[in-house]
């Protein structure tokens, strides 16, 4: 069974779920015209633009040898590929729905052509957030 469903956006999408009790990283769609609006924003340091590499310590507190919060290790000084060469793109491992710093999704809050949508392939739990902005952000 498909059912129309409005999510915290305003945007209606399809969806085979009767409910979504998760909430997800964002994501940026084709539509983004490249303003930059968004990048500032992210408490997180989340969002690059495209082409650019970025880092996990970048905006956080982690720094050499860690172990992210769904057991992976990475060396947060170390470069990683950029995830679109086109348009900014938001960093999923780093992205908290802004949880624990606004009510709301900044990204998408001062986007002006709403292309920062919430993104299914990356559902997690609000805890699940908070625990990463914890992890990312212990002094906070």
């Amino acid at each position: 069974m498909v059912n129309l469903v409005m999510n915290t956006f305003g945007v209606i999408f399809a969806s085979t779920k009767l409910e979504r009790k998760n909430t997800m990283a964002i994501i940026i769609t084709d539509e983004c015209i490249n303003c930059g609006a968004c990048e500032p924003e992210c408490p997180n340091t989340a969002i690059y633009e495209g082409a650019d590499d970025w880092r996990y310590k970048d905006g956080t507190s982690l720094t050499g040898k860690v172990v992210l919060t769904n057991g992976s290790e990475v060396d947060a000084d170390e470069a990683q590929e950029p995830i679109s060469d086109e348009i900014y793109y938001i960093v999923p491992d780093k992205c908290t729905e802004c949880k624990g710093f606004h009510d709301e999704p900044q990204c998408a809050a001062v986007c002006p052509v709403d292309c920062c949508v919430p993104d299914d392939d990356h559902v997690e739990t609000e805890e699940e957030l908070l625990a990463k902005q914890r992890f990312m952000h212990p002094e906070e």
